[in-house]
């Protein structure tokens, strides 16, 4: 992020809510909702985000968004960009042949899934989601395009919690989160 101006960056942080205990206690949810509900500040994310990849990637073939707040970010990114976007839905939401990956969740297991065609060999794809957390969904959607033999280039969120280290577990990929927190 250096290089980017602090007053849009500042914006984005003020549009973000904590909540402490939620969902359980020692937990600090950092909800989104408020910077998507403001036109200036979800717009701020969309411009930071393409801004970031139009100077990184030349080429990128899809934004691959992931269930369920990807889809905020992914098709409006894809579409500044000019190009396509493809869909990671939990198991179970998608129709015909797919490809699917099991991963932990801190109380149980969850599958995610993409369609089999989705995605060519060889094709160059950015993940994006709202959170990066422990890694475990942006690591199940990482092994998703390796079974489809895409290129990933980047893990894209807007927001990092760095404790939690998730980016260090989706190595080799690098990771670009628009904020961080603790």
């Amino acid at each position: 992020m250096s290089g980017e101006p602090a007053v849009p960056r500042r914006l984005l942080e003020e549009r973000v809510r904590a909540f402490p205990g939620f969902p359980a206690p020692g937990v600090v949810f950092r909800d989104i909702t408020p910077l998507i509900k403001d036109p200036i500040a979800f717009r701020t994310v969309i411009d930071l985000l393409e801004a970031h990849l139009k100077t990184r990637y030349p080429l990128i073939d899809f934004i691959v968004g992931l269930d369920s707040r990807g889809f905020l970010f992914g098709p409006i990114l894809a579409q500044r960009l000019g190009i396509g976007c493809v869909l990671i839905r939990k198991k179970g939401k998608l129709p015909g042949p797919t490809e699917s990956v099991s991963y932990a969740l801190e109380y149980g297991e969850a599958e995610l899934e993409i369609q089999s065609d989705a995605v060519e060999p060889g094709k160059k794809v950015v993940l994006v989601d709202d959170l990066l957390a422990t890694g475990g969904t942006m690591g199940a959607a990482c092994e998703l395009m390796k079974k489809l033999k895409a290129e990933i280039l980047e893990c894209l969120v807007v927001i990092e919690l760095k404790s939690l280290k998730g980016a260090e577990k989706l190595k080799p990929f690098p990771v670009y989160s628009v904020l961080q927190y603790d």
